[in-house]
């Protein structure tokens, strides 16, 4: 049974290592130096943000997801504990709070387009830069039901 908490402040190194990680598996269309600019921005807000983090038996985070309002910022899995069900019960616990959930991913990460149409993800649009303008095509997603 996987267990899903809001994050304290203790899991924020983990967080960390579980971004670090799950971007290093899935995003290796990141330029260098792009990747070390995102990790920059994103350690100086993920380790303090109101997360909800997937845990196991240790009460050890082994993903995490950032809402904002009916908008999925963000779903990292530990590259450990991917394919156990861990990122489907993550965005099931998000629809649970947010019947209309939308979220944005990178178009060259397929894993993911994979995963959220599995999720019942539909396309709503496109953009061709990433929220910091970044030449990293995004795919705007609504969830219509899972498939």
């Amino acid at each position: 049974m996987i267990k899903i908490r809001a994050s304290t402040r203790k899991d924020g190194e983990r967080v960390m290592d579980i971004w670090r990680r799950a971007v290093d598996a899935t995003h290796d269309f990141l330029s260098p130096d792009d990747r070390r600019d995102i990790e920059k921005e994103v350690s100086g807000f993920l380790p303090g943000a109101p997360l909800w983090v997937a845990i196991d038996s240790r009460d050890r985070a082994v993903a995490f997801m950032l809402l904002g309002g009916s908008h999925m910022e963000a779903l990292f899995v530990d590259p450990a504990h991917r394919g156990s069900g861990v990122g489907r019960a993550l965005v099931r616990h998000a629809l649970s709070i947010c019947p209309n959930l939308t979220t944005d991913l990178n178009e060259q990460n397929a894993q993911a387009v994979g995963f959220y149409a599995r999720m019942g993800f539909q396309p709503t649009g496109r953009s061709e830069t990433d929220g910091q303008g970044r030449c990293y095509p995004l795919i705007h997603l609504r969830n219509v039901g899972e498939t």
